[in-house]
């Protein structure tokens, strides 16, 4: 069956009006289909102590707006009007936690490359969306190959938009992943160094000290990263986000975890046939996440500007 046949969710924003699930089509000739220029996002709303609340949507928004600049792609909207109907689309379905997925893409009027005088549309939804790399995954931990798949360098595209049609990257190298017996695949840039998984970013701890790819190694600029840098500073650890990691580095590593809206923190227990650290999750890695999960559900006060309440 479906994911979506499963769930009790009945209406999208599309275009400005709240639409019936089942009713929000577009052209099997829509530009964005055949030659994949869109943009979205993916954020997470959480049934916190204080009420649900979206996870640091406007950080999200604006890099949804920020990834239109490349394409010239006028979203027609502003982020008042996105927020507000983001906001009314949870309450209107009665979420109490959910993923909210808004996407723009050049619809319905011609096609060839050039996308300028087309139509952009604009949709936002949302459901219940349970741990992307599953459960046991936050404790247990993923095993993860290196794929043989490329990540794609910011002399060929804007790395930091996040496109629809550069997913495709991600694709080939999950289900290669998968193919081979692993839960996520970890790609390497055209250097050969490490660049993020296939939807996460990834980091790195060794002798108590935190690493993450620098941006410039071809990795998206993303918010649960920033987030886990932001919290492990506070908390002390000296945190490299400006880093260049080897291969080789990911099987000498004390610990190494994924972060993202989707897989949160994740930590990695096997890269191919080596065991990181103790095989399961790290000390660091426990304390971060916890950190992060205490913040996400509010039960601490800190960071509450980073909550669009419900």
């Amino acid at each position: 069956m479906a994911m979506f046949d499963d769930l009790d969710v009945d209406t999208i924003w599309l275009d400005g009006s709240f639409v019936d699930w089942n009713s929000a089509h577009t052209h099997v000739l829509s530009h964005g289909l055949h030659y994949g220029v869109g943009i979205f996002e993916g954020v997470r709303c959480y049934n916190t102590e204080k009420g649900p609340a979206i996870f640091r949507w406007d950080d999200h928004l604006t890099r949804f707006y920020n990834s239109a600049k490349p394409y010239e792609m006028d979203i027609g909207y502003s982020p008042e009007i996105l927020t507000e109907a983001t906001t009314e689309l949870i309450r209107r379905q009665n979420l109490q936690s959910c993923y909210i997925r808004p996407i723009a893409y050049f619809g319905y009027d011609r096609l060839g490359l050039s996308p300028v005088g087309i139509p952009v549309q604009v949709a936002i939804a949302c459901w219940p969306w349970g741990v992307y790399l599953g459960e046991e995954a936050l404790t247990s931990g993923v095993d993860v190959m290196v794929s043989s798949w490329k990540r794609y360098s910011s002399e060929q595209v804007p790395v930091n938009a996040k496109t629809t049609g550069l997913y495709v990257n991600s694709v080939l190298a999950s289900e290669e992943a998968h193919r081979n017996g692993f839960t996520e695949a970890v790609l390497l840039n055209i250097d050969g160094n490490v660049a993020e998984g296939a939807g996460e970013n990834i980091f790195l701890i060794r002798n108590g000290e935190i690493y993450t790819p620098d941006l410039s190694q071809g990795v998206l600029a993303g918010i649960t990263r920033d987030t886990i840098i932001s919290l492990a500073r506070e908390k002390g650890y000296t945190v490299h986000d400006d880093a260049v990691i080897s291969e080789d580095e990911l099987y000498e590593a004390d610990e190494l975890f994924f972060t993202g809206t989707a897989a949160e923190v994740t930590p990695i227990k096997k890269v191919g046939k080596t065991t990181i650290g103790k095989g399961s999750r790290g000390d660091i890695t426990k304390d971060l996440q916890s950190t992060f999960f205490d913040v996400l559900n509010r039960r601490v006060d800190d960071h509450d500007d980073w909550f669009t309440y419900i």
